[in-house]
């Protein structure tokens, strides 16, 4: 089998749906072996689990090989960012540091093979793309729920220092309060106490939650999910584009050249 063939069995093996699920399901065993470990289990259960381990990295190891020789370009394959880390946790795998004072760095990096799982799966990477993207639009809203938390945690620490120091003490401790009124953890007991001295100190607490957990958290859905939907129009484009079929931007330009042919015709007519 010559180089070429090679590279043209493994972009079969790699394009597989079936190895996909294969590679899908070694990483779901990996994840289930980490959790084993964490319960007392006899000594023999454990020997096995660590040959087991042995032949998931070997497995890995395998299909990192797979899609390396079926690249095109071998220099462009770590320009990707989930092969480099994907080629970087094999590789880590590979180290036999189980019984070393780096034990501890080895089982981290198993936990991190779990995280395989989306760069296996094109609708996982799809997710994660799309929050990367929304992290700079995210940035913002999260700057301005910073500044509400700041003035909230500044007038609750001004007006309910003395009722309860261990929640509003300092504006930082107040902050982690109003976190805890953000998410509704227990929130009315900390409304009721306050209450018993300023009655209407609950109008504080319902802006601040208008204000953060049905705004500001509404803002963060609506970015992610309109990032998602522009992250879907350019995979369809793209794949439009590898079958072959039109664009819309492609029927658009057909369309403006039709037309200007058609002006073109009139005017011969005309003249």
């Amino acid at each position: 089998m010559n180089i070429q063939q090679l590279q043209q069995a493994s972009q079969q093996l790699r394009d597989n749906k079936l190895f996909e699920w294969f590679i899908v399901s070694v990483i779901i065993i990996s994840a289930l072996l980490i959790g084993a470990r964490t319960y007392p289990i006899p000594e023999s259960v454990v020997t096995v689990i660590r040959w087991l381990d042995v032949g998931i990295t070997v497995l890995f190891l395998f299909e990192i090989t797979i899609r390396f020789i079926a690249t095109d370009k071998k220099s462009r394959f770590f320009h990707s960012g989930w092969n480099l880390f994907d080629t970087l946790v094999v590789v880590v795998s590979l180290i036999p540091i189980d019984n070393s004072e780096m034990a501890l760095v080895g089982r981290l990096v198993r936990i991190f093979r779990v995280l395989r799982m989306v760069s296996i799966i094109p609708e996982l990477r799809t997710l994660l793309n799309s929050l990367l993207r929304a992290l700079p639009q995210l940035g913002y809203v999260v700057l301005l729920m910073f500044i509400i938390f700041y003035i909230y945690a500044a007038i609750g620490s001004t007006f309910f220092h003395d009722i309860n120091k261990v929640l509003w003490g300092d504006i930082s401790i107040s902050m982690l309060t109003l976190f805890r009124v953000m998410t509704f953890e227990d929130w009315t007991d900390v409304m009721y106490e306050t209450m018993a001295v300023y009655p209407l100190s609950w109008l504080y607490y319902l802006t601040f939650i208008f204000l953060t957990t049905f705004a500001f958290l509404n803002m963060v859905i609506g970015i992610v999910v309109n990032v998602l939907e522009d992250e879907h129009a350019i995979e369809k484009a793209a794949q439009d584009e590898a079958d072959g079929k039109a664009t819309l931007d492609d029927v658009m330009r057909e369309l403006q050249s039709l037309r200007a042919e058609v002006s073109r015709l009139k005017n011969q007519d005309n003249n």
